[in-house]
């Protein structure tokens, strides 16, 4: 090739292998159970939807998250009232219509019948066994099994997480480990790297595309960043998937510290927010919700300012490739009397007793670079261009001072703007 030639291509070419696709969008492992129980998705107008595709269409998200339990039956009753009921089949039909609708897709496998998540992680009540290495196998042979029984339906993963918030390790007790590497009663980190393995190794043989996210929450900085360090090298993985909630995990600063860390010591690792979540009318009730209130109240636009807020910090990371908000779908409008689930989560994403969607829907698409007040598509007149001051519609024409605007898009003060 032409050596000018080459060059140019170079140069062409470096702006854009030097930003990553980037990812947004929600874990929506219970929408088909709402729609089984009638609930009524709305749109901003208040007219009935589609959810799934209006999640993309409208609020210009472009992935999906889908957990995964082993025998949710087995789950206690609380739990299953909770949302614990995610089985293969399940599983399966709801992965189809997101890979049909467009979606890139993150599986996430509970290594377990139900939660699992730093205060809880059950082996699985069929694998009854305390042998290491029978467990290995356990989880090798069931992500083998449910992997191609997703492959033969026709849904490809694009993000397999092979185990849950695993900050204390998995498949307790035996894998229950502290982050340094430290046992934990009889447990052994050595043992969680072995069903780790076991899981990734089935992920890379039947899903060798999809790329392996290990997932941690961030209830402690120095559990996490030493959780990384300590596995290190021990387990071939690309993305490391974070949980930060707020009024759990505190202000922006303890996620931003631990962003900083996490690319300077793992700098080949991309970095995924796959759990987030805020109130907009009630706190969820933890440890630091009196503090993040005081930055953010739990108002439709303070559950919107920490979202442009963490959307404004993760942009500051050029590793952070993915945000996902947590069961944004929970909307028990219209069900009153068969409700999906014993309780409302407090951090969804619509109005529990309207069916409306919230204004942080929309503005999460600004993770992946879009704009959702749609201003950037509106053309303005050359007579409009350099107006410092008063306001103006697209045509040039200047409006009166003090009037009444209808809702649209204004230049004022020499920049687009969403009006009133």
């Amino acid at each position: 090739m032409n050596k000018s030639l080459k060059t140019l291509l170079t140069l062409c070419l470096c702006p854009l292998l030097g930003h990553a696709q980037k990812y947004v969008g929600g874990d929506i492992s219970l929408l088909p159970t709402y729609e089984e129980h009638g609930v009524r998705y709305l749109d901003k107008t208040g007219s009935p939807v589609e959810s799934l595709p209006y999640f993309g269409q409208q609020a210009g998200w472009n992935a999906m998250r889908v957990r995964l339990f082993v025998d949710p039956s087995k789950a206690s009753a609380t739990h299953q009232d909770e949302g614990v009921r995610q089985d293969l089949g399940y599983v399966t039909t709801l992965c189809q219509r997101i890979k049909a609708a467009g979606y890139a897709l993150m599986l996430d496998f509970h290594y377990s019948d139900t939660w699992t998540d730093p205060g809880q992680h059950a082996t699985p009540s069929a694998w009854q066994s305390t042998d290491p290495a029978v467990l290995a196998d356990s989880v090798y042979s069931y992500t083998t099994r449910s992997l191609n029984h997703l492959k033969a339906n026709g849904v490809v993963p694009d993000f397999i997480q092979p185990g849950n918030e695993v900050t204390f390790g998995m498949l307790w007790p035996t894998g229950k480990c502290y982050p340094d590497g430290s046992n934990y009663g009889s447990g052994t980190f050595a043992n969680y790297v072995r069903y780790l393995n076991a899981g990734i190794r089935a992920c890379k043989e039947v899903c060798p595309q999809a790329k392996i996210v290990v997932h941690t929450e961030l209830g402690s900085a120095w559990n996490v960043t030493t959780f990384y360090n300590t596995l290190a090298a021990q387990a071939d993985y690309d993305i490391i998937g974070l949980s930060y909630y707020p009024d759990y995990h505190g202000k922006l600063s303890t996620l931003t510290a631990v962003l900083n860390t996490l690319e300077s010591r793992h700098a080949d690792k991309e970095i995924m927010v796959v759990e987030t979540g805020y109130g907009a009318r009630w706190p969820i009730q933890g440890t630091y919700t009196s503090a993040v209130q005081a930055v953010w109240p739990n108002t439709e636009a303070g559950q919107k300012a920490f979202t442009t807020d963490l959307i404004d910090e993760l942009g500051r990371h050029p590793k952070v490739t993915g945000l996902f908000w947590w069961m944004p779908e929970d909307n028990e409008f219209w069900a009153d009397k068969n409700p999906a689930r014993g309780s409302w989560w407090n951090a969804s994403l619509y109005v529990q007793n309207t069916g409306m969607p919230l204004a942080a829907m929309f503005e999460l698409q600004r993770f992946i670079g879009k704009d959702p007040t749609g201003i950037a598509s509106h053309s303005v007149s050359t007579a409009t261009e350099g107006k410092a001051t008063g306001i103006y519609d697209l045509n040039g024409r200047r409006m009166p001072a003090g009037a009444s605007l209808p809702k649209g898009i204004y230049i004022r003060n020499g920049k687009k703007t969403a009006m009133p």
